[in-house]
């Protein structure tokens, strides 16, 4: 896979570090778990978007875009990180902001609503749930273009064929450290939600002969409807990057187990999870995507779904500004 055939912007310096989860571990008494820290990405606080904006921006001004918009929900990590890529390249950012629990965006909340006013979002867009968030942003990018402006629209999580890019990118260096380590790992385990982060990670050790598998613990969608996203996005990566063998939908591994009520809605073992990591190793998860993924993995663990590995991988997509906004959540001990 030659990569560097794509344009790429680099909002980070060198690799995000591994490291040995050993008090987690003593918790837990399972496998050693390690963690890949990309809530340590650069931009405004980090987080998995930040690979896939590295080539997303790269295509945006290729095409002489002065305004970039993209969609998410009301503490939408992904919006955070666009706004955060357009401030850094001098460009100008909207966003549409879909109300996926009723009533739940309040114009003077914490958390990620509070850094898209610091860093200068230009407007923000609220729809309630289930619009049709897509046909809003080319209606943006409609409104501007008729300005004289040139807008660029960047997908939902940045989950494209171009985006995912950024995760073929991790495998990669991902499989490097590991190797430098002289770690092997029986599997990976990561938040499945957008596609892009899981398609871009298990093409990416698909494409490097890695039969390593790669959990998705699902966010928003049912198992079979979330399997044929990833696969779908899989199928248009793999062609991008030439592949001549993409990943068959039978790897394409999705939990849905740990949703609960819903997209961003709290649940017990969220809260758990969140708790445990940061009292045993001071790392901080998300409400939203990595705080459920880790109850995925810690609750797989101790029913011994893991009981074969030695070794399992845990990607922190980060996220961690939406837990100002989820603090009533945490304060009950």
């Amino acid at each position: 896979m030659n990569l560097s055939a794509f344009p790429r912007r680099r909002y980070t310096a060198g690799a995000t570090p591994i490291e040995k989860l050993e008090r987690l571990t003593a918790a837990l008494g399972g496998p050693d778990i390690y963690i890949k820290r990309d809530d340590l990405l650069g931009l405004a606080a980090g987080g998995n978007k930040t690979r896939k904006l590295e080539f997303l921006m790269a295509d945006a001004l290729s095409q002489g875009a002065d305004t970039v918009i993209t969609c998410g929900a009301v503490q939408s990590n992904h919006c955070r990180l666009t706004l955060a890529a357009a401030a850094k390249e001098g460009l100008r950012c909207q966003l549409v902001l879909e109300q996926r629990v009723p009533g739940s965006y309040h114009p003077e909340a914490s958390g990620n609503n509070f850094l898209f006013h610091l860093m200068g979002v230009e407007a923000l867009h609220v729809v309630e749930g289930g619009s049709d968030v897509a046909g809003k942003m080319q209606e943006v990018a409609a409104q501007l273009a008729a300005q004289g402006r040139r807008p660029y629209v960047i997908p939902g999580g940045g989950s494209n064929e171009i985006g995912a890019l950024g995760y073929v990118a991790c495998a990669q260096e991902t499989a490097a450290q590991l190797f430098d380590m002289g770690i092997d790992i029986d599997g990976v385990v990561l938040t499945s939600g957008s596609a892009g982060t899981h398609a871009g990670f298990l093409t990416g050790f698909v494409g490097q002969n890695i039969p390593i598998p790669v959990t998705g613990i699902g966010i928003n969608r049912k198992k079979q409807a979330q399997t044929d996203a990833v696969h779908a996005l899989c199928q248009k990566l793999s062609q991008k990057l030439g592949l001549k063998a993409p990943a068959e939908r039978e790897a394409v591994v999705v939990v849905d187990d740990y949703i609960g009520e819903g997209y961003s809605r709290p649940t017990a073992g969220m809260i758990e999870a969140v708790k445990l990591l940061a009292r045993t190793e001071a790392i901080l998860l998300d409400p939203v995507y990595t705080g459920k993924a880790m109850a995925g993995l810690i609750d797989l663990v101790r029913k011994g779904h893991f009981a074969h590995a030695k070794s399992l991988l845990f990607l922190h997509t980060g996220g961690a500004p939406a837990l100002y906004a989820y603090t009533d959540e945490f304060w009950g001990d």
